[in-house]
């Protein structure tokens, strides 16, 4: 894949804490928020997925059995003794 440069504007203060953070991690600012970003599409793209799946799931519905048919009445469930 190929790199592309970007700019970024940062608090001073912030750029401060960030470079000190990469600096303990053992990377460079470029490096800690290339990292920070894919895992932050990675989690994106986990998500959608699973959201796609689970509204396909809604849409074609739930086998319960019941062959639309109910058999039961609810004063039967909830019978009080």
């Amino acid at each position: 894949m190929k790199n592309q440069n970007i700019t970024l504007s940062l608090p001073k203060e912030l750029l401060e804490k960030v470079k000190r953070i990469a600096f303990e991690r053992n990377t460079s600012v470029s490096g800690l928020l290339r990292n920070m970003l894919e895992e932050l599409v990675r989690k994106e793209d986990l998500y959608e997925k699973a959201y796609l799946h689970h509204t396909q799931i809604l849409k074609e519905g739930f086998n319960l059995g019941t062959d639309g048919k109910i058999e039961w009445r609810r004063e039967e469930l909830y019978e009080r003794k």
